[in-house]
């Protein structure tokens, strides 16, 4: 069906009170057999599939809004809309409606909404009354009015009544001249009374009524008569705010004075809603639904009327990355583009779809790697906001722009790299924007995101891109902080700090944990990329350093990035920890850290903790070996003596399948060979007993080997015991009750291990 008269877009509103799009298509009204009268049918442009079928009840009341707007509720808290693409076709489809109720078509309301309270009492009142009779707007008359409209707010039949009168007699406008005249005459009285009124009005909540109060002749009276509330001492200055103080920036010229005015009353209503009317109460909760919609609408209205704009958002973004654009006009471009996208965020997803898709058709991700290099801090911060946005729409969207890049431009100026170069360059202290961007950049490389995706190999070229042209860029503060771990060697034995480079300023400290959240994230999502980058950068090594941080955080940050790859049970990591001797630094930091039970403590134990019970017999070897001697003197857990009894239970089972092999009847039967052998074959015999006697040898010397490690540490019995994050004691003896006393007095450092 090609007639756009008749196109529209079906809403619901949902139990938030907000209008849901439940799709686009052409409406209809035609007898149906099944519900057996006229209905309203709506069939999708899309596919025909049919979006609603509605009959036209004669008792249902239907409400005309704004012109294109049809309301009507079929049950209840089940609110339905027809938002027309042309007054045309709502005018058509409205008498209709009208028609089958035997209306007059000339009325934005067909019903009076008739609740089961008051029905009786509807039934009793004559047809001719109609209308609530309204006093004559005079001055003396104010305070009757108030209390005629205050008074009619907790009927919905009088409310639909008194809204009737106040439309059919251009009330509205007859009041806020009285206002002007109070205001000339100073009348206080009257003007509190006024302010009674037009609350009143508002909570009738009649988008006919609003379309008067809001237009552009009668929205500031409004306003002021929303100032004088009898509550306050002072009236507030509401008019003086919107219009000296809040102006209207036009950075691209608006030629369509419609869009105008519709700019100007949104804000105006948004700001009557959000900061002149007091908040509902529950009571009145659902009395502003109406100018809730009234205020959506008129969104949805604007954002279409700039998206089909193409040259006005075209000279946008032209003036955006034009190099000649002045300093202050390019941040009143960006902060419109900003304001634009969070504008679209009261969208329903297929208008946010579309309206995102017409920014990228027009170029928002090459001007924002434009502007977000730029010196200026509010530009680059509403860059940041954008980029959210576009981040937030569509991750696959900003991933396919990128990876599209190194054909065009040098790495230094790629949008992921501009993003990272700003996290790492962030002059916040509280690096505010630095942690905003590291979850955008989060979001690009979860792989999560990516499953979905058409393109099923966007995971595996997006991964390799990244670790190719931006990972350099993401650790170079990190390798920059740790490069001279090698002059560690030179300092004294029991130094406190073994590097003398780590980074004792918060923000540098606070910028290497955000690159350690980072890179810990990808040791968990990534594997082959990120296990390859480790282990050609000896990455691990690097990020240990940080374990002498005087930074607890920092300390705590470089123990998890290495609990995430321990926690993998990768053999492949194991031995490149085992071959780099990586756990000394950990070891060093418990010693370090002496008697005191804090968060490192327990975070260090609980990592031994886990290799202990996860059983990684390399990782345990190694320990046993390497370190034991500098922990055995750590009682208060059992994780060490643990470790140790797994060290010597593995030992055991190593021997006892040594001694299996030597009792195997394959080799008894061999050795009875060698003794049975004929004498006369003297070479053979020669061969076969050196043979014999080698294998011989070799395995007793085996056994003989695992014999010797087989011995046992006599160690005293556990006295304490610390969970995996929490430390609880378990009761002492006398002896060790003074020695932790005098521990707590002076926090004693054990040994470290030598360098």
């Amino acid at each position: 069906m090609s007639d756009t008269r008749r196109r529209v877009k079906v809403y619901t509103l949902n139990e938030d009170r907000q209008w849901d799009d439940r799709g686009t298509g052409h409406v209809s009204s035609t007898f149906v057999e099944r519900l057996k009268g006229i209905s309203l049918l709506v069939r999708a442009e899309s596919d025909g599939s049919l979006l609603l079928e509605s009959k036209i009840s004669p008792n249902t009341a239907y409400q005309k809004q704004q012109d294109t707007l049809i309301v009507w509720s079929e049950a209840d808290n089940y609110d339905l809309a027809l938002s027309f693409q042309e007054k045309a076709g709502c005018d058509e489809i409205w008498e209709k409606i009208c028609q089958v109720q035997g209306k007059d078509p000339a009325l934005d309301i067909t019903q009076d909404p008739i609740d089961e309270s008051e029905e009786e009492r509807f039934e009793e009142i004559p047809e001719t009354s109609h209308l609530v009779e309204l006093p004559p707007c005079e001055l003396s008359r104010l305070e009757e009015i108030a209390d005629l409209v205050t008074s009619v707010l907790s009927s919905p039949i009088r409310r639909e009544k008194l809204a009737l009168a106040l439309m059919s007699e251009g009330y509205i406008k007859k009041l806020l001249g009285l206002f002007r005249v109070c205001e000339d005459l100073d009348n206080r009285e009257g003007l509190h009374h006024l302010y009674e009124i037009v609350r009143g009005v508002l909570f009738l909540n009649k988008a006919a009524l609003f379309e008067v109060m809001f237009s552009d002749d009668c929205i500031m009276d409004v306003v002021g008569c929303l100032e004088y509330d009898p509550a306050l001492v002072q009236p507030k200055r509401h008019r003086e705010f919107l219009t000296k103080t809040a102006k209207f920036k036009e950075v691209i010229p608006i030629t369509d004075s419609e869009l105008r005015q519709k700019i100007h009353q949104t804000y105006r209503v948004q700001y009557i809603q959000d900061i002149i009317l007091p908040t509902p109460s529950v009571f009145e909760e659902n009395f502003l639904s109406t100018l809730t919609s009234f205020i959506f609408f008129n969104k949805v209205e604007i954002v279409s009327m700039l998206q089909e704009d193409e040259k006005f958002l075209t000279e946008v973004f032209a003036q955006l990355t034009d190099e000649a654009t002045e300093d202050s006009k390019r941040r009143e471009l960006v902060n419109f583009v900003k304001e634009f996208c969070a504008f679209s965020q009261t969208l329903q997803p297929q208008n946010r779809d579309a309206f995102f898709k017409t920014l990228a058709n027009l170029g928002i991700l090459p001007a924002l790697e434009i502007v977000m290099g730029m010196d200026d801090l509010q530009v680059r911060a509403a860059a940041t906001d954008i980029f959210s946005y576009l981040v937030e729409f569509s991750p696959s969207m900003v991933r396919e722009f990128v990876m599209q890049e190194p054909q065009q431009t040098d790495d230094d100026v790629l949008l992921i790299n501009v993003v990272i170069k700003q996290m790492i360059c962030d002059s916040d202290p509280e690096l505010g924007g630095a942690v905003q961007l590291m979850g955008l950049l989060r979001t690009l490389i979860d792989p999560e995101n990516m499953l979905a995706s058409t393109n099923k190999t966007e995971k595996t070229e997006f991964l390799g891109f990244f670790y190719k042209y931006c990972m350099h860029v993401l650790t170079a503060p990190l390798l920059a902080n740790t490069a001279h771990d090698k002059n560690s060697k030179d300092l004294q034995e029991g130094s406190a700090k073994v590097n003398p480079v780590c980074p004792d300023n918060f923000q540098t400290a606070q910028l290497l944990a955000l690159i350690l959240e980072l890179l810990t994230f990808c040791v968990e999502h990534h594997t082959y990329h990120i296990k390859t980058y480790i282990m050609n950068k000896d990455l691990l090594r690097r990020v240990l350093v940080l374990m002498n941080s005087k930074h607890t955080f920092l300390a705590l940050c470089a123990l998890r990035f290495m609990r995430r790859i321990i926690g993998l049970k990768d053999e492949y990591y194991n031995r490149y920890i085992i071959k780099g001797n990586l756990f000394e630094p950990v070891i060093n930091a418990l010693l370090d850290n002496g008697t005191r039970y804090n968060l490192l403590n327990s975070a260090i134990i609980e990592l031994f903790e886990f290799i202990k019970v996860e059983d990684i017999k390399s990782l345990i070897a190694h320990i046993v070996d390497n370190f034991y001697k500098a922990l055995e003197s750590i009682e208060y857990v059992q994780t060490f003596k643990g470790l140790k009894g797994r060290y010597e239970q593995e030992k055991d089972r190593q021997s006892q399948r040594l001694n299996r092999s030597l009792s195997a009847p394959s080799y008894r039967k061999k050795t009875e060979l060698w003794f049975n052998d004929d004498d006369d074959d003297d070479d053979g015999e020669a061969v076969e007993k050196s043979r014999m006697e080698d294998d011989f040898s070799d395995s007793y010397g085996k056994y003989m080997e695992a014999k010797k490690g087989m011995l046992l540490l006599n160690v005293s019995g556990l006295k304490r015991f610390t969970a995996l994050v929490g430390l609880v004691d378990y009761p002492d003896d006398e002896d060790e009750e003074e020695e932790d006393e005098e521990e707590e007095q002076s926090p004693r450092k054990r040994p470290r291990l030598s360098s």
